[in-house]
């Protein structure tokens, strides 16, 4: 578990990089190279940190279940608001990523584009339908748990 809050901890401090720096920079660079794309620079810049903020969201959430493992309190009703809380955040980058998609869409001309938003939208998808077939598991869990917890 040690090694797992290490790499949380360095994902999120990359996490914290990367919005504060890099795409910014980047978008900002692109508006100076492309003057034809200059209006995607803070549409881009936004919905980018919104995707990293929602990555961030997950990493903190992860965190906090790893401590409720430590403290054999995984089986609780705080665990699932920590899952609810990554749920809802896979689900409010999935549906930014549908309206980049849709919008890409309308206005690309090259199709590997399409398929590489394709691609990210179902793997976001993948993964949060994961996330609740695994918060289930958790409730159903924790309810038999609660269930022994009273017999014993």
């Amino acid at each position: 578990m040690t090694a797992l809050r290490f790499f949380l901890a360095a994902l999120f401090g990359v996490l914290v990089m990367l919005e504060t720096f890099s795409l910014p920079g980047q978008y900002a660079h692109m508006a100076q190279q492309n003057p034809e794309e200059a209006h995607l620079r803070w549409p881009a810049t936004i919905v980018t940190v919104f995707w990293v903020v929602c990555v961030q969201v997950v990493v903190v959430a992860t965190w906090k279940l790893l401590t409720l493992v430590r403290k054999d309190l995984i089986f609780t009703d705080a665990a699932i608001k920590w899952v609810n809380v990554m749920v809802w955040a896979i689900a409010a980058a999935w549906v930014v990523l549908v309206g980049v998609f849709v919008w890409i869409g309308v206005n690309a001309d090259d199709p590997g584009v399409l398929v590489l938003f394709f691609l990210f939208t179902t793997g976001v998808s993948v993964v949060g339908l994961v996330l609740v077939v695994m918060r289930a598991l958790l409730k159903r869990a924790t309810e038999l748990r609660s269930d022994m917890e009273s017999v014993i």
